[in-house]
């Protein structure tokens, strides 16, 4: 199986920790050249210092807040036109909003993390399709949550807006699959990072317990009595970016460890 992304260019987004850092450094090591997209500079500066070091292609940055939509529409915009390069790949990654049940979230919460995750999404793939539709070729991935197919209790603004995210991909990937662009979700479980750690330490204060006790009782609930790495998505995404799996489009694709219940 032919899994080299050489020849590839990728944009990434939420790339500076986690499952989007991890997917670019992964990508690269396949030999893509990547354009790291997040909000802190000194972090965009740090991984593309790491991507430079490690790997021979031609890397960037796009130090953009997904909290602020019109200024992302021009930041790609810019980008585009001083780089004149197309994009093949695309990995839409952002943080989730703050935890809470559902009826207590203000009405804000879900205008916010609609934008962020859903708009944003949209604004970065309407820049990069005319540059797939000329290719003849491109690949679209969504990371979202395991809240797609199993709602997880105290993330209701999460999971109503991850959901509306899913259909928004799938919808996608009716409309450009006759271009030869691929659009995917992939839905993380329990995966060990900053987010992770900070849902966990809310979760633990709200309930007087440790972190730690959150983290193994949601370790538990996996067939593998374990939390997923960054790295273990990222190869997810990059055998979805990959010539591979040009037959995989419109697809949910859990890597949850086997997760069951709440």
């Amino acid at each position: 199986m032919d899994l080299s992304l050489k020849g590839n260019r990728a944009i990434v987004c939420g790339s500076t920790d986690g499952i989007g850092k991890a997917s670019a450094l992964l990508m690269a090591e396949r030999g893509a050249s990547i354009t790291l997209v997040a909000r802190n500079k000194d972090k965009l500066n740090t991984t593309l210092t790491e991507l430079s070091t490690e790997y021979g292609q031609s890397h960037s940055t796009i130090c953009a807040d997904f909290n602020q939509p019109d200024e992302l529409i021009q930041m790609m915009q810019a980008h585009l036109k001083e780089s004149d390069c197309t994009y093949r790949i695309l990995v839409n990654n952002s943080g989730g909003p703050h935890g809470g049940p559902l009826i207590e979230a203000k009405e804000d919460e879900f205008r916010v993390a609609f934008e962020r995750l859903l708009i944003c999404n949209h604004i970065m793939t309407k820049a990069v399709v005319p540059g797939m539709k000329a290719q003849g070729s491109g690949r679209i991935i969504n990371i979202i949550s395991t809240s797609v197919r199993q709602v997880i209790p105290g993330l209701g603004v999460s999971n109503t807006i991850r959901g509306a995210v899913a259909q928004w991909a799938k919808t996608l990937a009716l409309e450009l699959g006759e271009f030869g662009i691929t659009v995917n979700n992939i839905l993380p479980g329990y995966t060990a990072t900053a987010r992770l750690q900070e849902l966990a330490e809310n979760k633990a204060e709200s309930m007087g317990v440790t972190p730690d006790q959150i983290q193994d009782d949601w370790a538990k609930n996996t067939s593998l009595k374990r939390l997923g790495t960054p790295d273990e998505i990222a190869s997810s995404v990059a055998f979805l970016a990959s010539d591979a799996a040009g037959y995989v489009s419109g697809h949910n694709l859990s890597v949850d460890g086997g997760r069951f219940g709440a």
